[in-house]
């Protein structure tokens, strides 16, 4: 989750990062036009500065002058041809005081689109023209981004705990096997048998080997298969230590006379089932 929650923030970063040269370059061709309809070809238009998110600031080296009607007509045109939103406000703000000079705003709604005193030629001087973008569809697709990852992390969320109530469900139902010896019954992933209601405990390897005998009942088992499958990955086997646990196992069979567990004489052993 955390590679995910990384790799999506740093496509939205990308994506913010081009939008926002996308739009520095739209905004240097308005100056460019604007500059035109001053007859000025030779001056420069100065870095356009991101004031903000969305919102961005033109300035120009000489000052200028224009009819609004112009300014929104250049915007439009030039909006007109990319994917920017058509959602925008402009602001025209004098240099000298920071006032705003002349301001308007467009919007794909026409009824909110508000363009006032456009045959008014602003007089010459210096100024900056500041532009903020409504409903971008950077935004928008930052949002749609950031509502994915919710999602995503909702559902790896989701899923945890169905795994967990699944297989706490599946520990909770599952079926018990017991293995019948005679009137006892094994539980060789519980390590005990039961005889009626008494619970007779036993050791790890006290159970492997009997789980051996039950596999192969009235068999005889030699000593060095017995001793190599229960204690061979344990490092350490005295040599005593097979008859000790045969000889714990059977006081714990004998109540059941029809189980024998007996020794063949140089051999192994023998799980003898009437």
């Amino acid at each position: 989750m955390p590679l995910l929650f990384l790799f999506v923030l740093s496509c939205a970063d990308e994506k913010e990062d081009s939008s926002t040269e996308h739009i520095k370059v739209v905004l240097r061709e308005v100056g460019n036009q604007l500059l035109l309809v001053n007859k000025d070809s030779t001056s420069l238009i100065l870095p356009v500065v991101a004031i903000e998110k969305s919102k961005f600031r033109l300035s120009f080296q000489k000052p200028l002058t224009f009819e609004p009607d112009d300014l929104v007509e250049i915007f439009r045109e030039n909006f007109q041809k990319t994917t920017l939103t058509k959602d925008y406000r402009v602001e025209v703000i004098q240099c000298v005081d920071n006032e705003v000079a002349y301001s308007y705003e467009v919007s794909l709604n026409e009824e909110n689109t508000i363009i006032p005193c456009i045959s008014r030629v602003l007089p010459k001087a210096c100024y900056n023209i500041e532009v903020r973008l409504i409903n971008t569809k950077n935004s928008s697709s930052s949002n749609s981004i950031l509502i994915l990852l919710v999602a995503l992390i909702g559902l790896c969320f989701l899923g945890i705990i169905f795994y967990y109530r699944r297989r706490n469900y599946d520990k909770e139902n599952k079926t018990e096997t017991a293995i019948k010896i005679g009137s006892f019954k094994f539980y060789a992933d519980q390590n005990k048998l039961i005889k009626e209601a008494e619970e007779i405990n036993l050791s790890k390897k006290e159970c492997e080997l009997l789980e051996i005998f039950v596999s192969r009942p009235n068999e005889v088992i030699k000593r060095d298969e017995l001793t190599k499958r229960v204690w061979e990955d344990n490092g350490v086997f005295v040599g005593r230590s097979l008859d000790t646990y045969i000889s714990k196992l059977r006081k714990k069979l004998k109540s059941d006379a029809s189980i024998k567990l007996t020794n063949v004489h140089g051999v192994g052993y023998k799980l003898e089932l009437k």
